[in-house]
């Protein structure tokens, strides 16, 4: 992927992007998460989270 992404002549960092994309897929995961009920199996889930949206960065930033 590009360094510079241009949205609508604005020009946006690419890690922007993937930090944008990380949060929309985190939110979906963190549904799911509830629905399933899996969250009693994390001892600190706020700190679960950012460790899962910290992992989704670093995949997007390889992925793309």
């Amino acid at each position: 992927m590009r360094q510079v992404v241009d949205v609508e002549g604005v020009l946006v960092s690419a890690f922007v992007m993937n930090l944008g994309l990380a949060l929309c897929t985190l939110l979906v995961l963190r549904a799911a998460l509830s629905w399933f009920n899996l969250w009693r199996f994390v001892w600190n889930p706020p700190l679960a989270q950012f460790g899962l949206l910290i992992c989704l960065v670093g995949l997007y930033t390889l992925m793309l």
